[in-house]
């Protein structure tokens, strides 16, 4: 059972930063792909942003300009570096990784990310 542990939410006041990371248990080869969902009160979860394990990056295109999501694939660890942050932004953030052979993705707990106006 593939266990992701994520950490760095909080409270931010906006046009704040805030940078979360995810770390698998996982060793001994690179997860295919790991990213970041995000589901806001009263809404469906959306994708933030993934990255495979070669540094392939895909984002929700209205968040491109200012999140970034990076990894080390050695560690199987995968960050989220949020600038700029909106109220609109306030969510919990889930981490996921998936990789080829997995039944399914695994999810982290998730971590709270608010952001005041």
């Amino acid at each position: 059972q593939v266990q992701l542990v994520e950490s760095g939410g909080g409270l931010v006041q906006a046009g704040g930063s805030l940078s979360l990371s995810c770390a698998a248990s996982v060793t001994g080869f690179s997860i295919n792909r790991m990213g970041w969902y995000r589901q806001a009160p009263g809404k469906q979860r959306e994708l933030v942003a993934d990255i495979t394990s070669g540094g392939s990056t895909n984002y929700a295109d209205s968040l491109k300009d200012r999140f970034t999501i990076s990894r080390d694939s050695g560690k199987n660890t995968v960050y989220l570096k949020m600038n700029s942050l909106k109220p609109e932004d306030t969510a919990v953030y889930y981490c996921y990784a998936r990789n080829s052979g997995w039944l399914r993705a695994a999810w982290g707990q998730g971590t709270q990310v608010t952001v005041s106006s």
